[in-house]
């Protein structure tokens, strides 16, 4: 299993107080920890048979990309408030320190389709839960997500209906 901790910075009291911020540019820095991180998020992804991989504002775009391309198959951007024009699905969450929204364009061709769900980060789980909202208000149906990071000490996965992998893990 690939070890990503020594290629994540940890920077405490980023962007408040009792929050640690999981930065994955070192890892995106080098191209073999970046190939094998993409790699093995095609391993998670795999079982969860994607027909598009919804990429999630910002971090999780890096990913989704790639891992589409090996699945043969394309990429819908979910994206924070204010970033896409039209007409929009949106769903407000919560996150660790704020709220936060996400948007999903109307005219996306979602429905009927299995979508993976990829971010950098499984915090609270709300990122995840909006864009499965999002999804489902498209039509079409969250199959699982996959993330680099997982706080595990957060319990997101308890409020998740659907399966999450994900490729490090800490606790908080």
């Amino acid at each position: 299993m690939l070890n990503l901790d020594p290629y994540i910075s940890k920077t405490p009291g980023f962007p408040k107080q009792g929050i640690t911020f999981y930065d994955i540019s070192p890892a995106l820095e080098d191209p073999r920890i970046l190939k094998q991180a993409t790699d093995a998020l095609c391993d998670l992804a795999a079982p969860m048979q994607p027909d598009l991989i919804a990429g999630i504002d910002a971090r999780g775009f890096l990913f989704s990309v790639p891992i589409a391309t090996r699945f043969d198959c394309g990429v819908v951007m979910i994206r924070k408030a204010g970033k896409l024009p039209g007409t929009l699905y949106q769903s407000t969450y919560a996150l660790e320190y704020d709220n936060a929204t996400l948007a999903l364009q109307h005219d996306r061709n979602i429905a009927g389709k299995n979508i993976v769900l990829c971010d950098d980060l499984l915090a609270t789980g709300g990122t995840l839960l909006a864009a499965r909202d999002l999804i489902s208000m498209a039509g079409g149906t969250v199959t699982g997500a996959v993330c680099l990071i997982e706080l595990t000490g957060l319990k997101a996965r308890e409020k998740l209906s659907f399966p999450v992998a994900s490729l490090q893990s800490y606790e908080f």
